[in-house]
């Protein structure tokens, strides 16, 4: 598990992936502070990590990465923790349109891929 706060290399997020899940790797972003904390077993084990660094679990959203997909179909909504009925979200996915592009922003700020 890793906290990403300047880049990581696609061809790293590829050596996660296959290590761990096979086709992706998953990850929680901080979109207020954008970070995101990659490669565990479980979302939930990211969000404690991020909120042991101070991040407010109000602005923690789940998310999976598909190295191996092009750019812009590479990040899949799903996740146990976007679980949030008090924000609105009552469901695995983000319903949200501005947290989803806001997530898409951070995430291509922090994946060098030789595209960004």
């Amino acid at each position: 598990m890793k906290i990403i706060k300047d880049k990581i290399s696609i061809e790293e997020l590829k050596e996660r992936a296959q290590n761990r899940l096979g086709e992706f790797v998953k990850a929680v972003v901080d979109i207020e502070n954008e970070v995101m904390a990659v490669d565990a077993e479980l979302h939930a084990d990211e969000e404690v990590l991020l909120l042991q660094e101070g991040s407010k679990q109000d602005n923690l959203w789940g998310i999976n990465i598909y190295p191996e997909m092009k750019k812009e179909e590479r990040i899949e909504f799903d996740s146990m923790v976007n679980i949030k009925p008090h924000l609105g979200n009552r469901n695995r996915s983000i319903n949200d349109k501005k947290i989803q592009e806001r997530i898409i922003t951070i995430v291509d700020k922090l994946v060098k891929d030789g595209l960004s």
